[in-house]
């Protein structure tokens, strides 16, 4: 894997946050280095990564449950009722394509996780 970046509008930013740009920005903006497996060479840098990874992945999970609320209250039926088989298959299977590595079976499970987590802060 070579040295990748993902840019996306995050969260407010943590001054302790690897992943979140400087406090107090305007626009705050997540972004995340994609490091090479290769390059990292000792249980810390791994670990700082895994900590760049896990802060950047919040910040997504977060966003996705704010967009995935929206999505119940515009739905005709929705919560745990409303879920729809075909679309949970049709996100995995486009991420199958982004993550090959984990496979679509590990990635339903992940993803179905996501949703249930999703749906219970929407009922809250």
């Amino acid at each position: 894997m070579h040295d990748q970046v993902i840019d996306a509008t995050g969260g407010a930013p943590e001054p302790s946050c690897p992943a979140c740009g400087p406090a107090g920005a305007a626009a705050p903006v997540l972004r995340v280095s994609l490091p090479s497996v290769e390059d990292l060479g000792t249980v810390a840098e791994a670990r700082a990564a895994i900590d760049g990874l896990d802060a950047a992945l919040a910040v997504l999970l977060e966003r996705r449950a704010a967009v995935a609320a929206l999505v119940q209250r515009l739905k005709p039926v929705g919560g745990f009722a409303g879920r729809n088989p075909d679309r949970e298959r049709e996100i995995v299977d486009a991420m199958a394509g982004h993550a090959p590595s984990l496979g679509r079976d590990h990635l339903a499970r992940i993803m179905n996780a996501v949703i249930e987590a999703g749906l219970d802060a929407a009922g809250r």
